[in-house]
């Protein structure tokens, strides 16, 4: 599957370090896991983690989950061990916090060699060189840390996100530039469903491809606010009949539901069939 066909419409946070909840995961119906051995873990269980998720993911039942696993940051007591580790383990992405710059992304390189990296977007100076960090080589995506960047922006919580949306955007735009993958944010109130349902649209809106989750039921919502609705995939397939068919008679406009339909539009309908067919595939599988 293309990369960037796969969906990434939920991505839940699971503890490194909790063998009952590695096992469960292996049954939730997520698109990416990310195995946390950073703020999941405490400072005493960085190793047993270390030890207990590399057997987790040898022992594999992931499917086609993508399993991503979350080191310290290097610059902590924890984190060159944590690199050395995930670069034995059956993992398809490491995922680096708090990345400043690209010098981040190089130090990591050195050790992990061609796993593909993704970089935690959350503090002010990764806003600043989002575009650097989207940019190198070894980068395949982004993750939104909102909680830390909150707290680094000392910024309050609001349903609108306004306080937030310049390091969003900037974000978004990086990811676009580079072809990256990018999800959104927690969302803290794990119970809230209609309110996590707005910020998930939100986050579509904006361009985002999933949000990352702190439990399991969020998961429903999120990936049905990240999938194509039945309408959408009706309103694409009906663009794309219609172009096709004032193509054949030599012009290059159609209108459909009484607005305009061009190139643009039918590669837009092309998408949203494509991403519609992956949810089904991974689904299926």
């Amino acid at each position: 599957m293309d990369p960037r066909q796969r969906p990434y419409r939920s991505v839940l946070y699971i503890p490194g370090s909790k063998e009952r909840a590695l096992d469960k995961a292996r049954n939730l119906p997520v698109d990416a896991i990310i195995f946390d051995l950073e703020d999941a873990v405490a400072a005493d269980e960085k190793s047993n983690a270390r030890a207990t998720l590399k057997a987790a993911l040898a022992a594999d039942g992931y499917g086609a989950r993508v399993k991503i696993v979350r080191i310290n940051g290097l610059d902590t007591g924890w984190g060159r061990a944590d690199a050395e580790a995930v670069r034995d383990m059956d993992a398809d992405v490491v995922l680096l916090p708090k990345v400043n710059s690209a010098a981040d992304v190089d130090a990591l390189a050195a050790i992990t060699g061609d796993l593909p990296i993704w970089a935690m977007m959350e503090t002010p100076r990764g806003m600043l060189n989002a575009a650097e960090i989207a940019a190198h080589p070894c980068i395949t995506g982004f993750v939104m840390g909102t909680n830390d960047l909150a707290k680094e922006l000392q910024t309050r919580f609001r349903p609108d996100r306004l306080p937030l949306m310049t390091s969003l955007g900037l974000c978004v735009l990086a990811a676009k530039a580079e072809g990256l993958i990018i999800v959104d944010g927690v969302y803290n109130a794990f119970k809230d469903m209609e309110g996590l349902a707005a910020e998930c649209a939100q986050g579509r809106d904006m361009g985002f491809d999933g949000k990352t989750l702190i439990h399991p039921a969020q998961v429903d919502v999120t990936n049905a606010a990240f999938a194509p609705s039945d309408d959408e995939i009706d309103l694409a397939r009906r663009q794309i009949a219609a172009f096709e068919e004032v193509e054949s008679q030599g012009q290059g406009v159609a209108v459909v539901d009484g607005k305009i339909v061009e190139n643009l539009h039918v590669a837009t309908a092309r998408e949203t069939l494509a991403k519609a067919e992956a949810i089904s595939s991974l689904q299926a599988g």
